[in-house]
């Protein structure tokens, strides 16, 4: 059995995207799947990268290439009533429901879902109470969203992340390897499955290749 770590952040379409589709993509392995909720914007910093939303042309085509993939792969996504937004409330909620960091497929549906379905404000403030209320059974006792355990967790995630070498989400860990975005599920599967080019020069080559830009001062 491979077991995959699931690196996320609510605040990500792709994220959404690809929670749905991954069942699908690996149907009929042995695997196991951790989900690791990360907050995106420090990853992205980390590389001074403003992300898709942060270029304004960019930000258009990103909103309108993932509501058509959500149409093409079936999984029902509409984009919040504002997005960007700030995802904290939302990771630390999620890791409210945690003891180690890592939350299970239904916290993570569950959460994923008030995001991108229905067109709603995210961080309502009505609406948070009742995702809260929804995962009442998940919660840990004596934590939520404001408390010092889940802000703890989500850093050590982040950090953790950041270490492995993840840029962004959603990002697939397993055997060392990162698989970055909805459009790496193929490339996993086909690792996972034991596909030979994986055993050739392919996968560290390229990190080794010369750059044709000058170095930044």
């Amino acid at each position: 059995m491979k077991h995959i770590t699931f690196y996320l952040d609510f605040v990500s379409p792709y994220a959404w995207l690809a929670f749905e589709r991954l069942p699908e993509v690996l149907e009929g392995l042995s695997y196991s799947v951790a989900y690791q909720p990360v907050l995106l914007g420090a990853l992205l910093q980390q590389h001074s990268n403003p992300g898709p939303a942060g270029i304004v042309p960019k930000r258009a085509w990103t909103y309108r290439h993932v509501t058509w993939l959500g149409h093409a792969q079936g999984t029902p996504l509409s984009m919040p009533a504002r997005h960007p937004f700030n995802p904290l409330p939302l990771l630390r909620q999620a890791l409210a429901c945690s003891d180690d960091g890592r939350i299970n497929r239904f916290v993570a549906g569950t959460v994923l879902r008030h995001v991108w379905q229905g067109g709603h404000d995210a961080l309502d403030a009505e609406r948070l109470a009742a995702l809260a209320a929804e995962l009442a059974d998940q919660i840990r006792p004596g934590q939520d969203m404001h408390s010092d355990g889940p802000k703890a967790l989500l850093r050590a995630n982040t950090e953790a992340a950041q270490a492995a070498g993840v840029f962004g989400v959603p990002a697939f860990a397993v055997d060392g390897k990162i698989f970055w975005g909805l459009d790496s599920l193929p490339m996993l599967r086909a690792y996972l499955d034991g596909d030979t080019w994986f055993d050739g020069p392919g996968w560290d080559a390229v990190s080794q290749l010369p750059s044709g830009l000058p170095a930044k001062s």
